[in-house]
């Protein structure tokens, strides 16, 4: 059976952080929620020293790649509605192999 691996890459924009620790407080909550309510895989990839700026990487494995692809989707819409103190900038999807 061939699996399908999708990329979600978002870039996130944190206008109110002003610290490290404030940044991990705005990140934790949305990536345990993305974690627990979709079955992803989410990590913080790139400007971990910028304070207002945040780049997550979420994966998900599924039967095929429009699933895949469905699925990320609903990531990012999710997290373009979060009403917590990140705002979506931009996202991209990739499938894998």
């Amino acid at each position: 059976m061939v699996m399908a691996v999708g990329l979600l890459t978002l870039e996130l924009y944190l206008p109110m952080n002003d610290s490290l620790k404030g940044k991990r407080g705005i990140l934790k909550p949305l990536i345990a929620r993305l974690r627990r309510d979709y079955n992803v895989s989410v990590c913080e990839a790139e400007a971990q020293d910028v304070l207002t700026r945040a780049v997550l990487e979420v994966a998900c494995v599924s039967q095929n790649g429009a699933l895949a692809h469905r699925h990320l989707q609903d990531v990012a819409h999710r997290v373009e509605q979060w009403h917590g103190d990140a705002q979506l900038i931009d996202y991209t999807i990739e499938m894998l192999g």
